[in-house]
């Protein structure tokens, strides 16, 4: 009988010694599984780390905790995420500044593609280019108007050279044809109190930090990034409708860990964020920053990063725009 057993058992035996994510993805997690956010808490990043850790602890029945390493941009958790071993239990909200903006103006310590496994997209936010309420402008025919006139002195805030709100200009600037000073701030909140203040004239944030101050009548919105209207500003057309091709980009926050992860584990939690994105309460939630769901497969989702950095390199190159710190 154990003669009999054994060409049954040894290669069932190798092959799971061989192919280890077959055991992994059935019974994962076993132990507390790290989301890191590669940012201070408040924010987009943030929201969607404790969501993403909430909602999948709820339906993987396993412990999923959120830690704040921030620094460097993001370089810092990127970095360990991407030395960490890849066996699913430490992940990253990877987003627009980590594997977008930031490959493209800066020579960094980790590679954004060939370092990372691609979980799940979650959502993104457009960018909104505001003026100062008394610019007189209230379209974009208007504005360039405007700057044509005023080519050279005005002056436009972003939160930090090579971040999504600068490039983003960058671009509109490129497109449209006119100049204007770039004032580069540490962040988007000093950046959006001189906006306020008139010490600048102009930004391209994220509809999630505008959106408050347009409401008040602080700002003036004149259109919007994305291929379609937002529906929190449906009066706003999108850069695309105005004639305006490739203002597609947003700000985009999804779920990786380090690379060669276990296929199994990957589309396990790819199928679970995706379920919990069809959730009318959790699309509540994310429209609360003006994040709006954008469900993909791993392998999509893999396909955006590259495709996303490969924009802005061209970009950042075209406009001479590089970090050298």
């Amino acid at each position: 009988m154990t003669k009999r057993t054994v060409p049954i058992v040894a290669p069932l035996a190798f092959a799971l010694l061989a192919f280890p994510g077959i055991v992994g993805a059935q019974d994962y997690p076993t132990r507390t599984v790290k989301i890191i956010a590669p940012v201070q808490p408040g924010g987009g990043v943030d929201l969607v780390a404790r969501t993403v850790a909430e909602r999948l602890g709820k339906a993987m029945g396993g412990s999923f905790i959120v830690e704040n390493v921030s620094g460097g941009g993001g370089v810092i958790a990127s970095q360990a995420v991407a030395r960490a071993a890849p066996d699913g239990y430490t992940l990253m909200v990877g987003y627009v500044a980590t594997h977008g903006t930031s490959p493209a103006v800066r020579k960094l310590p980790y590679d954004a593609v060939k370092d990372f496994s691609p979980v799940a997209m979650v959502g993104g936010t457009p960018n909104v280019l505001v003026v100062y309420p008394s610019v007189p402008a209230t379209d974009v025919k208007s504005l360039l108007d405007y700057l044509k006139k005023n080519a050279g002195k005005v002056s436009y805030g972003s939160s930090g050279q090579g971040s999504l709100t600068h490039l983003a200009m960058e671009q509109f600037k490129q497109a449209a044809g006119f100049d204007a000073v770039h004032v580069p701030y540490r962040g988007i909140g000093p950046a959006i109190a001189d906006l306020l203040g008139g010490q600048t004239q102009m930004m391209m944030p994220g509809l999630a930090a505008a959106l408050p101050h347009i409401r008040a009548g602080k700002m003036k919105p004149i259109a919007v990034t994305g291929l379609k209207r937002h529906p929190l500003l449906p009066d706003v057309p999108t850069f695309e409708e105005l004639g305006y091709k490739g203002f597609d980009g947003v700000q985009w926050y999804g779920i990786v860990g380090p690379a060669k992860m276990s296929p199994d584990i990957v589309r396990r939690l790819n199928d679970e964020i995706n379920k919990t994105l069809a959730i009318p309460e959790l699309k509540e939630r994310l429209a609360a920053e003006a994040l709006e769901p954008m469900p993909m497969t791993p392998e999509q989702f893999g396909r955006y990063i590259q495709a996303d950095i490969a924009r802005w390199t061209a970009l950042a190159r075209e406009r001479q725009i590089e970090l050298t710190e």
